[in-house]
């Protein structure tokens, strides 16, 4: 990986050419199939990157299959060098993502669909079966226009802060949602904290506007191997101690 990576001192990247990355619309499937009350989301899909109509097809079946449990969470992404392998301008990739959501909605309405715009243009044509309601969709990054892409949705997902910068943010999203006339509407936030889980803290957070925590992901709480019931024992005691208490 040639571009540096924005959310570490030294730039360089957590993911290792040895990291498992399943793919995460079959990952949520399989989730969704046996189980009835969890919600899905992806932290984050590089939404640019992609090609709009698989996209709507794929969200589309899932919030069906899983009875509408399923957020978008997206991100245009950092990584240069993936959209030189895909072939996909990194330059317009803010441009492309805004335009990309706008479409997503309209194809999850359902029906005939066309769309004439500066990034993309196509004649009528429908994505089906819909699930003809609009999934929320929860923007990640940390710049301000991540931020206002955030603010002119449904949600924020933050890459790590600590506790210290948690007021600021919420305050800098508060404002650019009155700005965008959006500030009556429901508003996720869903930002991992770098510091020891505590549900005093996490009470104190709250109270700033920030709607949801993080667990620890399992590679720093448990390790770089763990098994499926030391994974189980991790959450357990995050809902014992933290989520039941907050």
């Amino acid at each position: 990986v040639k571009a540096p990576y924005p959310y570490s001192p030294d730039a360089k990247p957590p993911m290792q050419p040895q990291d498992y990355y399943p793919d995460c619309w079959a990952s949520i499937g399989a989730m969704a199939a046996v189980t009835e009350t969890l919600r899905f989301s992806v932290s984050v899909y590089v939404l640019p990157l992609r090609n709009v109509f698989e996209v709507a097809r794929a969200t589309g079946t899932l919030d069906i299959i899983s009875n509408n449990r399923l957020d978008l969470g997206i991100g245009v992404g950092w990584m240069k060098d993936e959209f030189d392998y895909y072939g996909v301008d990194f330059h317009t990739r803010g441009k492309r993502c805004d335009e990309m959501i706008d479409i997503l909605r309209k194809f999850w309405s359902g029906g005939m669909v066309e769309h004439h715009g500066a990034q993309f243009d196509f004649d009528a044509c429908e994505i089906s079966p819909a699930p003809g309601r609009q999934m929320r969709v929860l923007v990640g990054g940390a710049s301000e226009p991540a931020l206002r892409r955030a603010a002119r949705n449904d949600g924020w997902i933050g890459a790590g802060n600590t506790p210290d910068e948690v007021p600021a943010v919420m305050a800098q999203l508060n404002a650019m949602r009155t700005e965008a006339g959006r500030d009556h509407l429901p508003f996720e936030t869903i930002i991992g904290i770098a510091a020891l889980a505590d549900a005093g803290m996490y009470r104190e957070l709250a109270a700033t506007g920030m709607s949801s925590g993080v667990n620890a992901p399992f590679k720093f709480s448990l390790g770089e191997r763990s098994s499926i019931d030391d994974k189980k024992r991790n959450m357990e005691a995050f809902a014992r101690d933290i989520i039941a208490k907050c």
